[in-house]
């Protein structure tokens, strides 16, 4: 059987194209989680500064054209409770420094009653700067008092790096559970495809029912067009095996017709060459009727096995009757047909396919036993198994040919000249193992043959 042009896998295709997505979902997850925490962590140090320069800007008083700060300790005190960085701080009034670190740069680039916000350098160390501006009213006019507080950002740095790594691990975590979902989805999506394997593959080789399980929608055409070649497979089938039926039938009469005048002929002829020649004649027709019988037992045989009748059976009561109905042609052959052992036991199948395996063997002992020679039938039975065991004294199986007796239109070594198809084990082999059965085929140590059917017993 040629192999399937495999092209990739689906379950794999499918795993990977959501593994990438639980990558790409993941990697989003850790910007997002870090880009949120560090805006929020801005924000409130935003807050926090803002909320500064209002208090120190709420404390000043103006009187008498003089500025005083009473500065409050809680201005500062706020920032400490938040990390443990350094505070700056710078008052002014219009362009004048009235208080702090004059070099601290502020943040306000037009006159507005808004914090505004910058991140620069002072003092060698990164800085947020939160600047406020009040009007007010001074002896020679409107006039702004403004105070800028700022804050490091080393402590700030290091929460985010605690919060970059935990966003790691959460998008990890992410990857993870994604991964493991992707591999349940993977197999819950692949499973009614799976299943239909499985039920195809259950099936024997004459099985050509439409499947009828429930699919997804997704498989509906597949299923249908399956269903559609079993169909047609199925008609093809029925069409070979009525021609083969057909065939065999009609070429079976006229054979007859034609022997019996050969033998006709022969009778009345006195010539040694013609005798030889219409004994030459018969030899074939009886070859190719047999062979013709074969292949109407092998298409009737065929036919019953797409749908076996199922009852209970005496094994040895059916192995009688088939070795009564061969009797008369051992007593021909003056061969003695003996039943050694007769053990009851009981077995479900179809008669008929049964009796037509018992047949074929045991005609096939008959067959190649020479005359005077002795054929044995036994039933043997025990708790799990029944067998029929048919032994001849005739030339046995060759060893080599063995193997391949069970094959269609294969003949021993030994059958040259003696009528037979080749088709007998193959009809045999086919009933048993429908029947959950095992064939074997040996020599019998004294010489000839042994022929072993075995089956479940009930």
């Amino acid at each position: 059987m040629n192999a399937p042009n495999q092209q990739g896998s689906i379950r794999r295709r499918l795993l990977l194209s959501l593994m990438v997505a639980a990558g790409v979902l993941a990697v989003v997850v850790y910007f997002v989680v870090q880009s949120v925490a560090r805006q929020v962590a801005q924000e409130s140090q935003d807050n926090v500064l803002a909320a500064s320069a209002r208090s120190i800007l709420d404390s000043a008083r103006v009187a008498g054209g003089q500025v005083s700060v009473d500065f409050p300790y809680s201005a500062l005190s706020m920032l400490d409770s938040v990390s443990d960085e350094r505070v700056f701080y710078k008052i002014q009034l219009q362009d004048s420094f009235l208080s702090g670190y004059e070099g601290l740069p502020d943040a306000a680039e037009r006159l507005a009653e808004t914090p505004t916000y910058v991140s620069t350098e002072f003092l060698g160390e990164e800085v947020r700067i939160a600047t406020v501006r009040r009007s007010v009213s001074m002896d020679v006019g409107q006039s702004y008092l403004q105070v800028s507080v700022a804050q490091t950002l080393s402590g700030q740095k290091q929460t985010l790096a605690r919060i970059s790594r935990t966003a790691l691990v959460i998008g990890l975590g992410f990857f993870v559970l994604s991964a493991f979902l992707a591999v349940v989805v993977a197999q819950s999506a692949i499973r009614p495809l799976d299943r239909l394997t499985a039920s195809v593959s259950r099936r024997g080789p004459k099985d050509l029912r439409p499947v009828a399980a429930p699919v997804p929608s997704e498989m509906v055409p597949l299923v249908a067009s399956l269903n559609s070649l079993m169909e047609r497979l199925q008609r093809s089938l029925t069409r070979s095996e009525d021609f083969i039926a057909e065939a065999a039938h009609r070429v079976r009469t006229p054979l007859a017709i034609v022997r019996t005048k050969a033998e006709i002929i022969g009778r009345r002829s006195q010539d040694n060459e013609t005798q030889i020649a219409l004994s030459e004649m018969i030899h074939a027709i009886d070859d190719s009727s047999r062979t013709a019988g074969q292949l109407l037992d092998h298409a009737m045989v065929t036919f019953r096995l797409d749908d076996p009748l199922s009852e209970e059976i005496e094994l040895a009561q059916l192995v009688t009757d088939t070795v009564e109905r061969l009797r008369p042609i051992a007593d021909l052959k003056e061969i003695d047909l003996h039943l050694d052992r007769l053990t009851a036991g009981t077995l479900r199948g179809d008669r008929i396919l049964l009796q037509n395996a018992f047949h074929n063997v045991l005609d096939n002992a008959l067959k190649y036993s020479p005359a005077g020679s002795d054929v044995r039938v036994q039933c043997r039975a025990d708790d799990a198994e029944l067998s029929v065991v048919f032994q001849d004294t005739g030339p046995g199986f060759p060893a080599e040919d063995m193997p391949a007796l069970t094959d269609r239109f294969v003949r021993g070594d030994n059958a040259q000249g003696i009528v037979g198809s080749g088709l007998g084990l193959t009809i045999v082999k086919e009933v048993v193992e429908a029947h959950g059965g095992t064939i074997s085929i040996t020599n019998s140590k004294g010489g000839g043959g042994c022929v072993t059917l075995s089956f479940p017993s009930v």
